[in-house]
This record gives C-alpha cells, structure tokens and sequence, in this order.
C-alpha cells in the first residue's frame, strides 16, 4: 500500500514538473503577431519588384520563387529560408540558414539536407501520423507550423502536411505546402492573419480548385502568390476563379518585395515565374 502512495505521488509531482515546464516555454514565447491582429485591416500602396540578391529596404522582405513549392524568403538582416527544400536551388554557393520541407512527394522534401543548414525543419514529424510543433525564434523571424493531414496509400496521413508561418518585419507569411483539405475552424485560428500566403493551384494533386479558392478567399490575405500548377492554362484558370473578389498582378518577374507599409489596398493575386538562384558575378 505504501508502494501504491508512493508511486502516485512521485507521478502527480512529474506531470506537475512536465506542466510548469510547458507553461514556462509557452511563456518565454514571443505572442504571435499573426494570431493577435487576425481582425485587423492590412495596410495600403504597392508591391517592388527586385532581384533576389540586392539589398532590401528597411521593414522590408523580399520572396523569390524558384520552383514548384520552393520559395526564397529573404530579410533585410540577411537571413535565408527556403521552403519544400528539395536540396538544389540553383547555381548559387548561397547556404539557406533555414529550410522547411513536406514530405507529399519527394518534390517537396530531400531525406538529407545539407548538415550546413543551420535549422532543417520537417512538416511530418518523427512517427507516422505523430505531426510535429515547431516554433524557432531566429530574432529577426518567428518559425512556427499548423499540421494538416495528408492523403497517403488510399488512405489519410494524420498530421502529414504543415503549413508554416514566418513572421517576420510585422508581416505574416504563410506556406500551405500540400494541403490536402481545408482548416478547420481551429487551424483557421492557429493560423491567425496572413498578410502573405503561397498557395498550391494544381487543382488535383493538392486541394481541388474550387475549394482551394474558397479557402485562400476565406483567409482574406493581402497577397496571394500561387505555387505548385504545371500549365499557365491551370495558373489562369486559378487567377479566374479569384478575379471577383483579387485584383490580379502579373510583374513578369520571380520576386517581390513587400512590408507592411506596401500591401496592396485590395487584395491581390501576384503572379510569379519560377527560376532558380544565380550568383551574379
């Protein structure tokens, strides 16, 4: 009997430890910012556009697409992030400091990313169907991940997809990698406003169109960059479909600037073209 009090006592105290211990983390986290304005009115003028490599206003971020779900987000600071890494960015001898990767297919992952990186980050987890929760504080940028499920071998990988959140400079940017289906009303809110989101359009192989448009329409984000479409038929057909309620910007370019300051007044679709990364000599 003595044993049995014992061993009850020595379990309340550690889950009473592992508890303080949560709160404790939870506390020396910074508040998301993107989860505090969600109801806030974004700001006003325009988009820039840039090269990848030149140097970046105050209070700003640049976005480089470079292919299919990989995009650059670069600060001011100087720090690099890939997202869906798949271990080739193009010819540049450029070390992302951070990269994100889904495991969908191998296009938006690699099983071995260069032990250069300073944070290899994972939207899957360890286990199948375990989902994983990220939160990295770089200082300059917050890293944080909502888990979404993922179709796999006829049936659902629970927790198989993130999408990821870089709050950076004010800004809130989302990466729904391959989103299978849509937030429910709790990932809505985990995710909070997203100033910025990159969206799969392919139609099929991720979200149906139609339920990929009411989705980034129920997000309400200022920029709306599509990923992930294999035509400019599928990326006009997607650019149709959100013409109601977006206007739609096509730069000819692969990046963007954007802050707080020059969010476009009405919410915008940016078309961009892919290419890879190239030292300029």
């Amino acid at each position: 009997m003595f044993r049995f009090f014992l061993t009850a006592i020595l379990l309340t105290a550690s889950l009473a430890q592992a508890q303080a211990q949560t709160q404790a983390q939870s506390q020396n986290r910074r508040p998301s910012h993107c989860i505090a304005i969600a109801d806030a009115a974004p700001g006003l003028q325009y988009l820039h556009r840039a090269s990848w490599s030149d140097a970046l206003p105050d209070y700003t971020v640049r976005l480089h697409y470079i292919d299919h779900a990989a995009f650059l987000i670069r600060t001011r600071g100087g720090l690099n992030v890939i997202t869906d890494f798949t271990g080739f960015i193009g010819t540049t001898r450029m070390i992302p400091d951070v990269v994100t990767m889904n495991h969908a297919h191998g296009s938006h992952f690699t099983p071995a990313p260069d032990p250069a990186i300073r944070h290899a980050l994972n939207g899957w987890g360890a286990g199948y169907g375990e989902g994983i929760d990220h939160y990295l504080d770089l200082g300059e940028m917050v890293i944080r991940n909502v888990s979404t499920d993922i179709r796999s071998g006829g049936g659902v990988e629970p927790k198989g997809n993130s999408i990821f959140v870089f709050e950076v400079e004010g800004l809130c940017i989302g990466h729904l990698g391959h989103l299978h289906h849509e937030p429910d009303a709790a990932q809505y809110a985990a995710l909070g406003r997203l100033d910025v989101v990159m969206a799969p359009v392919d139609g099929g192989l991720t979200l149906p169109l139609p339920v990929m448009i009411k989705t980034l329409k129920r997000l309400k984000s200022s920029v709306v960059i599509p990923m992930h479409w294999f035509s400019e038929f599928a990326l006009a057909r997607f650019a149709e479909g959100m013409a109601d309620e977006f206007d739609i910007l096509d730069p000819g370019t692969s990046s963007i600037e954007v802050s707080l300051a020059t969010l476009p007044n009405r919410p915008t679709v940016v078309l961009l073209r892919p290419s890879w990364l190239v030292d300029e000599e």
